[in-house]
């Protein structure tokens, strides 16, 4: 029997699975690290946190699986997008990861589309400038800590540093360098042009790979620490993103699916390179080599839940302990005892501000309807269907660009809640299934792994083998009339609060 491993570096938390060549899982571990906001609309983390998470992760389902580390053929990478870690010449992390989520980089935004030119820039990285791209974090520490670019030597994302930690190779792959803004997406290769009006030297970033072809192996340091063979290949591997679309079988066109993880997406595959010339959805290189994928992000998706469950649902944590539960089973189950539209109550999850489809990074998350009658329960039930409204804006823009979505597969998190697959259903409008596996990316980058070692023929084959539909939420149609008219209002609150959310960012506090 041969093995493959998927480590999937999070936001929250890195968890590394190993799997048995037909996908069943054989052992799984997860570690848990902080995410630091110096300042309002800032977000960090320490990539040591993360590598740390990875080899405690790797020796633990090593020395759980008992398997003979030569027949773990391969490791596949997969992690939370756009992250800039910077080496210097000794390969010492120069200040902590500024991730996914900062929006500290409206100035440098705005530098690079007058640099590039709005239409030029979507024309070669098939996005306009945002915030939470790399790109703009390049230019942010260039011009407010000179000090610290002028040591940078390696530019890297945050799955593509643990690479360099497991293998000692500066790379990454399409479907991840698609969000650092210097790719050119349509041709698959580092866009000269970018780099030389940006200014970023090409020496700085790592070689390009397509998701499945082998990168490096287990360093002797790595296979000490861990319990691995210096035999074991990693490959390129996939953005968590194009790493679940792998996971949920999401590998040919007319197929889609929504992760609800810290952020959320509505992600569809595309043989051909489709690009939203308004620049309100993504369009990235996907993890199936010559392919690409179509997609809407949801800055705060799982991230509003559980920044309402930890600052105000103290009662629900510690009934959770008592129990010996879930806290969110606890949630779910009050949840779905408030009737749809949680009592008039509606819920902007701006916490972050928002990428699709306002690329706004001023807003800010907004209760609106507050009255005496709503309860904590409607509370986190108007969090959700808020959530599901900013997805299916999502899916609505994919829909105008022509994707044909009937039904849509879900992972993440908040993809294991009954409750929110049946908003999802009765907003979409059409069935919502889960798979028989709850790895999602971690199984999609450990197939990626089994493809570049020779295990399986191809992404396709392998998806069609051993991804199974489960679970199957059916649209209720009167929910569905219910929730197009809260929909309509939804939308009209950030066009009414679109100019406070700019004075209320100017506010000198």
């Amino acid at each position: 029997m041969k093995y493959l491993i998927g480590i999937d570096i999070g936001t929250s938390a890195t968890k590394t699975v190993l799997f048995d060549e037909k996908c069943n899982v054989i052992a799984s571990a997860s570690q848990e690290y902080p995410l630091y906001q110096p300042h309002n609309g800032w977000a960090e983390q320490e990539p040591e946190d993360w590598y740390n998470a990875v080899v405690y992760t790797l020796k633990a389902v090593v020395d759980k699986s008992r398997v003979n580390s030569e027949d773990i053929l391969g490791i596949g990478l997969s992690g939370q997008m756009h992250g800039l870690v910077m080496l210097d010449e000794n390969n010492e992390v120069i200040r902590p990861s500024i991730i996914w989520c900062d929006q500290r980089t409206a100035k440098e935004c705005n530098d690079i589309t007058e640099l590039v030119g709005a239409d030029r820039l979507i024309e070669i990285t098939a996005n306009p400038a945002l915030t939470g791209f790399t790109a703009s974090k390049i230019l942010w520490v260039r011009n407010n800590e000179p000090e610290n670019y002028a040591k940078c030597r390696h530019i890297l994302l945050p799955k593509d540093y643990i690479r360099f930690k497991l293998t000692g190779e500066y790379a990454t792959d399409v479907s991840d360098a698609s969000g650092m803004q210097l790719l050119d997406v349509p041709n698959r290769c580092w866009s000269d042009e970018i780099l030389e009006k940006l200014g970023i030297d090409k020496a700085y970033l790592g070689r390009l790979y397509e998701s499945p072809e082998i990168t490096g192996y287990i360093t002797k340091e790595i296979a000490e620490l861990t319990g691995l063979s210096c035999k074991t290949a990693v490959v390129a591997g996939a953005g968590d993103n194009a790493a679940a679309a792998i996971g949920t079988g999401i590998v040919s066109d007319g197929k889609a699916f929504t992760t609800i993880g810290t952020s959320g997406v509505v992600y569809a595959h595309t043989s051909q390179p489709s690009i939203d010339k308004k620049g309100r959805v993504h369009t990235f290189c996907c993890a199936v080599p010559g392919c690409w994928h179509v997609m809407g992000v949801t800055q705060a998706a799982g991230l509003s839940l559980k920044w309402f469950k930890d600052n105000f649902c103290q009662d629900y944590i510690e009934r959770a302990e008592k129990l010996g539960c879930d806290v969110y089973s606890l949630i779910n189950k009050d949840i779905d005892d408030i009737p749809t539209g949680s009592g008039r109550l509606i819920y902007l999850p701006y916490l972050m501000g928002e990428r699709t489809p306002h690329l706004d990074a001023d807003c800010r998350g907004v209760f609106f309807g507050l009255s005496g009658i709503h309860t904590k329960a409607h509370l986190l039930r108007a969090v959700m269907e808020g959530v599901s409204f900013s997805l299916t804006d999502c899916k609505d823009i994919l829909t105008e660009m022509g994707a044909d979505i009937n039904e849509m597969m879900v992972c993440g998190g908040g993809g294991n809640s009954p409750v929110w697959r049946q908003m999802l259903a009765d907003m979409y409008n059409c069935n919502v299934k889960t798979i028989d596996s709850k790895e999602g990316p971690a199984l999609g980058v450990a197939i990626l792994a089994g493809v570049g070692t020779g295990l399986y023929e191809s992404v396709e084959s392998a998806c069609a083998s051993f991804i199974h539909e489960k679970a199957i939420s059916v649209p209720n149609r009167e929910n569905n009339s219910k929730y197009n008219d809260i929909h309509k209002l939804y939308k009209r609150l950030y066009t009414s609060l679109k100019e406070d959310y700019k004075a209320l960012a100017e506010l000198e506090l």
